[in-house]
């Protein structure tokens, strides 16, 4: 998820980009900054696309996903629920 958020404020934003990862309430919280301020649009699924498929991916695994434009640029904040014990099970997933 950090790779494709990183990636994307990258490839498509003119000037730097800010990373911040937090452990908040039993989460791990992605924040990505970036100078460019058009909020990104999720693609509909297409197995037949070559790539670009990077927002999908993050908005599968996220557990909350938002964008914000700022009074510059944009700010991406993707979260992810930690495991509650060791075995994986994760607060409010039923195992597989």
């Amino acid at each position: 998820m950090v790779s494709e958020l990183v990636t994307n404020a990258r490839k498509y934003a003119p000037g730097p980009v800010l990373l911040d990862l937090r452990i908040t309430d039993g989460a791990v919280e992605v924040v990505v900054w970036d100078s460019d301020p058009q909020l990104p649009i999720a693609r509909a699924a297409d197995v037949g696309r070559v790539g670009q498929h990077g927002l999908e991916i993050v908005m599968a695994i996220a557990q909350s996903f938002e964008a914000h434009r700022e009074a510059v640029g944009k700010r991406i904040t993707a979260r992810i629920t930690l495991a509650d014990d060791p075995g994986g099970v994760i607060a409010g997933h039923r195992p597989l």
